[in-house]
């Protein structure tokens, strides 16, 4: 696996996703991707080409494994696109890190998601997946305590008066602040494979105000 200078950092980021590249990300040589080729296969031009942005904006990217979804892919990489059912195309994100029972993929509104038994968008961008793994990476290192809260206890939550964190751009996955708590619900496996079991809150308490937002927007 040949590794490249990082180069450029891609832009639209928080300062706290910023930084969790710089310093804790690295890159590695993937395959260009050629858009004519795309086109031999059927996809729209538009389609074509963010599929070839994709990979030149995030290709090669390896970051550290999240909390959930065994980590996450290993590196972005696009390929193999295919048509989605609702229209427009998707493909495949990245290799998994380990065995998990989907492949993550882009979809055709640039989602960031998991498909296995349906296609399950975790974050409407794929910046908001890595905002996600930027404020999991920070917040485990101030939360003073964590508290895991799975399947039906879920829905037992209070978090009126809590805010979207809306880096995140959360769909099936969401982060929310309020008081001295960041709380991370997954749901993404649940609605792949309807097993609301799978539901999952992690709950970071005892944050300061660094701790709640730490490189984040000054305002959600």
């Amino acid at each position: 696996m040949e590794l490249l200078p990082q180069g450029d950092v891609p832009g639209g980021l928080s300062r706290r996703a910023d930084y969790h590249l710089r310093v804790h990300g690295v890159r590695v040589a993937v395959p260009r991707i050629e858009t004519r080729r795309l086109l031999d296969l059927g996809m729209p031009p538009d389609d074509a080409r963010r599929v070839a942005d994709f990979q030149r904006r995030w290709g090669g990217w390896v970051l550290p494994p999240g909390a959930q979804y065994s980590g996450g892919p290993l590196w972005f990489r696009a390929d193999v696109p295919e048509p989605a059912p609702g229209g427009g195309w998707r493909f495949d994100a990245g290799p998994q890190r380990t065995a998990v029972p989907y492949g993550f993929m882009v979809g055709p509104g640039g989602e960031f998601g998991i498909h296995a038994e349906r296609w399950t968008p975790l974050h409407a961008t794929v910046e908001g997946w890595v905002e996600a793994l930027a404020l999991t990476a920070h917040v485990l290192m101030w939360a003073r305590r964590i508290t895991k809260v799975t399947g039906g206890a879920v829905d037992a939550l209070d978090l009126s008066g809590y805010a979207p964190v809306h880096e995140v751009a959360g769909l099936a996955d969401t982060w929310w602040r309020g008081g001295d708590e960041l709380v991370a619900l997954y749901t993404g496996e649940a609605e792949c494979f309807d097993a609301p079991g799978s539901r999952l809150a992690i709950i970071y308490s005892g944050l300061d105000a660094w701790g709640l937002r730490g490189g984040g927007p000054p305002e959600d």
